[in-house]
């Protein structure tokens, strides 16, 4: 049986120091910044994959051992195996991976992590139900738990329903963490790719007390002399 301690002395070897380096600069690892004290092996996101795919009949609790590892790249690794166990499983396995997985967001502790496993997991486990727990994450007081409530609807954009995308994003117009900022600007330019009269109605109702980097996400992918209309006020 494939153990998480195997795994991990498996990717301790597949480390590079000067990526690592690079890691830690790149994911503010440094005092006070978001980050901070997280350790890095130096692996590749694409290496990290396919280590995933190819020990994809790993147990859940194993894969939940290497969740809670002090190397990011471990715990990138369990989380991409999480999603992979959540799409193959029926119906009791993914009720399993997903309580176990928002049992877990002390873990889930950079936007990377978030950003690859709570669209999967979360987002299709709650699309169709009670919205109850996603409003609950979206209102906590840990930046990550907030993050993954609206990575989460990610899926929803996909399936064309946008009530509870637009729900947080109201919210999160008071939010203080810009890393808030960035996924909500990010799933309503997400939103406008599939329905654009309905991020402009959002837009026009709510840019002028947008935070700026939320604005400046959403409206990326606009024609230069609307995007320029909204950063100066005068749409």
């Amino acid at each position: 049986m494939t153990t998480a301690k195997n795994l991990s002395l498996e990717l301790q070897k597949l480390g590079n120091t000067k990526i690592a380096e690079h890691s830690q600069r790149f994911f503010k690892t440094g005092e006070g910044e978001y980050g901070a004290g997280d350790k890095f092996l130096g692996i590749r996101v694409p290496v990290l994959r396919a280590f995933a795919k190819k020990h994809s009949q790993t147990s859940l609790n194993e894969v939940l051992k290497l969740l809670k590892s002090k190397w990011h790249e471990e715990r990138l690794t369990a989380l991409l195996m999480l999603v992979g166990l959540y799409q193959k499983g029926n119906n009791q396995e993914k009720q399993r991976v997903y309580e176990a997985y928002l049992s877990s967001t002390q873990y889930i502790n950079n936007w990377d992590l978030v950003d690859c496993s709570a669209h999967l997991i979360v987002g299709p486990h709650l699309f169709g139900k009670s919205q109850a727990k996603l409003n609950s994450l979206a209102k906590s007081k840990e930046l990550w738990e907030r993050r993954i409530a609206m990575m989460a609807t990610f899926y929803y954009i996909k399936q064309d329903s946008f009530e509870q995308t637009l729900k947080l994003a109201k919210l999160y117009l008071k939010d203080q963490e810009d890393l808030i900022h960035k996924s909500t600007g990010w799933m309503l330019r997400e939103l406008g790719k599939r329905n654009k009269k309905l991020e402009v109605e959002f837009l026009n109702q709510h840019y002028k007390n947008m935070p700026r980097t939320m604005l400046r996400y959403a409206i990326e992918k606009f024609p230069e002399r609307e995007r320029q209309r909204y950063l100066k006020g005068t749409v």
